[in-house]
């Protein structure tokens, strides 16, 4: 069993042994990067290894004297988004401070000239004339900007000029771009205008049988051409799931091949959280969801050219392959299949319960039931899941808005539980996740609190016209009950562990609702003081003021 190993989330880091080369890639973009005026555009959907690509390029870039600033449009506020000038003041103040040089936006900008041309003023004559190096401008999720077409309209246009600007001007032969984007752009731009017909494209394939194996041997699996073929016939040669498959392998010696496939597309399986992330994005857009439904369960043909294909292939959802939409993996058929299939049956049991007898209607609760149980309650702690708590978090905020009622969140932590789960492998981990959630449980039986599993070892409860001196008194009772359970929480020769039994850190939020607010607040107050919590060396409870 491999101790050593982080759990595979998130870009890989630098000093990784896990990062596998797709040659030739990474040669041809640090090749391109020193040409001056480079642009490099790297497309591939949701985690196929684009941003771990992208921070080695700038990693060699830096290494060569390079500036270099990764812009992440995902951090944009929506608010920014909807106004180009705010926009594009925004995102020169945040190169300008990367670069850690004075901003001096307003000798710029100028209302006459409009703000694509001052912000292009700004970016030559107060960035890029006073660097002595290039200027290497990672573009991240670009993507993040097609919802909002009449901000992309303008500002990938203005990327392209830039580009254009260096053929002729040699400070814009300083301005280094790489542009990382996990969809084609669906918003209309004329051929000439458009940034994604520029430059060096990259587009990140998935994992040979080679390079899964060449994994399995880092991961020191006993491996071979057989398993490596069971294993790209589920998942294919997608980097997070073939990663997470052998991360899992690693941790138990009980966990075999057959036994983690079998499970693989279910909410108990190994791919759980990837699975149902996938699932709350789809129900987050209903006609997206039912274009997918349509084409795994009846099998109706998706325009390839459809902005609805683009969505679904940006996800991971689906290859875009010659002149037809595929599915990318048979784990996403089976577990998409399952989910659809008992949405229809629920359908059709509607439809045939109108003016039938009353049995009927029992049988139609009973799927209600299931397909409730399926959807929102999580697996491994049965209390609800993320999903459920967005819906219930937003109900209760709607419900006693303007009411002058408080509401209270309590989010928690378990202490060290990365460490935990590492050493002692996932099942131990969820036996641990399980008793801390019935600790919850018990008390939320009397306290009148609804509880949920937020995500890894985080569960958090809802407390409706609680204030915030009550919910501190119930989160320290909490705080006592998970102690007292005793759960063994060690590492030998590993020094970290104050109490040597399971404890959790909780941060608590209260707020008065207001209609004309976002419970994401709420949300963002109770993790800043769980934070806090966990500074404060664990087991402990504090307060947002």
């Amino acid at each position: 069993m491999n101790t050593l190993l982080d759990y595979p989330d998130g870009p890989v880091p630098l000093d990784s042994l896990f990062y596998i080369r797709r040659p030739p890639i990474e040669e041809q973009a640090c090749r391109e990067i020193t040409k001056p005026g480079a642009v490099i555009r790297i497309r591939a959907p949701k985690a196929m290894g684009k941003s771990s690509l992208m921070f080695r390029m700038a990693d060699y870039a830096a290494n060569l004297g390079y500036h270099i600033v990764t812009v992440d449009f995902q951090q944009f506020d929506a608010d920014c988004l909807q106004n180009l000038d705010r926009f594009l003041r925004s995102f020169c103040l945040y190169v300008t401070r990367e670069l850690n040089l004075e901003p001096n936006l307003d000798e710029y900008w100028d209302e006459d000239i409009g703000s694509k041309v001052s912000c292009s003023l700004y970016f030559r004559w107060h960035l890029l004339e006073k660097l002595k190096s290039p200027l290497v401008l990672a573009l991240n999720e670009v993507n993040e900007l097609f919802e909002y077409p009449q901000l992309t309209q303008d500002f990938l246009p203005l990327l392209r000029s830039w580009y254009e600007e260096g053929k002729q001007v040699a400070t814009w032969q300083k301005l280094r771009l790489i542009i990382v984007y996990t969809t084609e752009v669906y918003v209309p731009l004329k051929i000439t205008q458009s940034p994604f017909n520029i430059g060096l494209p990259l587009t990140l394939p998935e994992f040979t049988p080679e390079q899964v194996e060449q994994l399995a041997q880092l991961h020191q699996l006993d491996w071979n051409h057989q398993k490596t073929e069971q294993l790209m016939t589920m998942v294919g040669g997608h980097p997070v799931l073939v990663r997470l498959a052998f991360y899992y392998l690693s941790q138990s010696k009980d966990e075999t091949l057959e036994s983690l496939l079998k499970s693989a597309a279910s909410d108990r399986g190994i791919y759980q959280e990837h699975l149902q992330r996938l699932f709350r994005t789809l129900e987050a857009d209903l006609e997206l969801k039912a274009a997918f439904k349509d084409y795994i369960v009846a099998h109706k043909h998706l325009g390839l050219q459809s902005i609805l294909s683009y969505k679904l292939e940006s996800m991971g959802l689906v290859k875009l392959k010659a002149k037809q939409v595929q599915v990318r993996c048979e784990l996403y058929r089976q577990y998409f299949g399952k989910l659809f299939a008992l949405e229809a049956d629920v359908d059709r049991t509607v439809v045939s319960s109108v003016n039938s007898p009353i049995d009927r209607l029992v049988q139609l609760e009973q799927e209600n039931d299931k397909l409730k149980r399926l959807f929102l309650m999580d697996a491994v702690t049965e209390i609800g899941n993320r999903q459920y708590f967005d819906d219930q978090l937003h109900q209760q905020w709607q419900r006693l808005s303007n009411s002058a009622s408080p509401l209270s969140l309590m989010m928690s932590e378990i202490d060290f539980f990365n460490l935990y789960k590492d050493y002692y492998g996932s099942k131990v981990g969820d036996n641990c996740l399980r008793q801390v959630a019935s600790a919850f449980k018990a008390i939320a039986q009397r306290e009148q609190m609804l509880v949920f599993r937020y995500e890894g070892a985080k569960v958090v409860a809802i407390l409706p016209k609680m204030n915030a001196q009550s919910a501190m008194a119930i989160a320290e009772k909490i705080r006592i009950e998970v102690r007292d359970i005793g759960i063994e929480m060690t590492i030998p020769n590993y020094c970290c562990f104050p109490d040597s039994v399971a404890t959790v850190s909780l941060g608590v939020a209260t707020a008065i609702p207001d209609i004309n607010n976002d419970p994401q607040m709420l949300i963002l107050a109770a993790e800043k003081a769980l934070n806090q919590a966990k500074k404060n060396g664990g087991n402990s409870v504090i307060s947002c003021s």
